[in-house]
């Protein structure tokens, strides 16, 4: 007799005793239904739609252009698809930034539209009213330290961050911060292991790193860059899993050659 077994949720509260039990989280970016049935059904823990949608799907620069409709959009496509991980929503820039009364519109229009379970905001004390107001309506938050790439012109660069001293010290106090205001995790992008290591000890909640060493108590990805999509970007931190860039092509180059030999389709794929 097959009993049919429960799917069980990832929720906020799986993270914090995975964290406690010392097993690492697993979370990687999603933006549409396709790949994310797909990374859902591998037993991703967490599915990002994160801001990067601005790059890996929209061609654009930095992360700045992405419009709050298009998140939910997005944000939308991927809750559709996912039966166990827990849905991350990025807030996109200048929906959030210097107006808590925005930041939680904002949050509200995610949840309400797209049927999120989460969000994540970029930055540490001088976003703590976001956070608050945000938290108050009863919607969990992420935090995001270290390399923020919606700041990218603040810092003119995207290397890495808190290798000095103070700077260190206030991702610290940041981190600790955000903890303390009910953050349920925080992504460390781009900071030095040790930092990474310090952080991860300091607090109670999960911390998740890109570029940040093994000491984070989870790790994400952005899907196309793992999954080798994309061609052009090949920092230190990234492993290719596969690489899907000449695996495309070469199909896609096979299919035009039958197309065009009227090899495809034969009498078999005929009606």
């Amino acid at each position: 007799m097959s009993v049919h077994k429960e799917v069980k949720r990832v929720t906020t509260h799986v993270l914090q005793a995975m964290k406690a039990q010392g097993e690492k989280i697993a979370m990687l970016t999603a933006y549409d239904y396709s790949m994310a049935r797909i990374l859902d059904a591998a037993g991703v823990d967490i599915l990002l739609v994160g801001d990067s949608a601005s790059n890996v799907m929209a061609g654009h620069e930095t992360t700045l252009p992405i419009t709050l409709d298009q998140m939910i959009y997005h944000a939308a496509s991927v809750v559709r698809a996912v039966k166990r991980a827990l849905v991350v929503v990025d807030l996109p820039f200048g929906s959030y930034q210097g107006n808590s009364k925005i930041a939680l519109e904002s949050t509200i229009r995610i949840m309400k539209e797209a049927g999120a379970h989460a969000v994540k905001l970029e930055g540490g004390a001088e976003i703590a009213d976001s956070i608050k107001r945000i938290l108050s309506a009863g919607v969990p938050v992420m935090g995001h330290l270290g390399l923020t790439p919606q700041s990218i012109y603040k810092f003119g660069t995207y290397t890495v961050r808190a290798k000095e001293e103070a700077e260190a010290e206030k991702l610290l106090c940041d981190a600790q911060l955000l903890q303390e205001l009910g953050c349920f995790a925080i992504v460390l992008e781009k900071i030095p292991a040790q930092l990474t290591r310090k952080v991860s000890e300091a607090l109670a909640i999960p911390t998740i790193g890109i570029g940040a060493g093994h000491y984070a108590d989870g790790q994400v990805l952005v899907t196309h860059d793992m999954l080798g999509i994309t061609k052009d970007f090949q920092p230190r931190f990234l492993r290719r899993y596969l690489d899907l860039y000449e695996l495309i092509k070469s199909a896609t180059m096979q299919y035009i050659k039958d197309v065009k030999s009227v090899d495809f389709p034969n009498e078999k794929e005929e009606y």
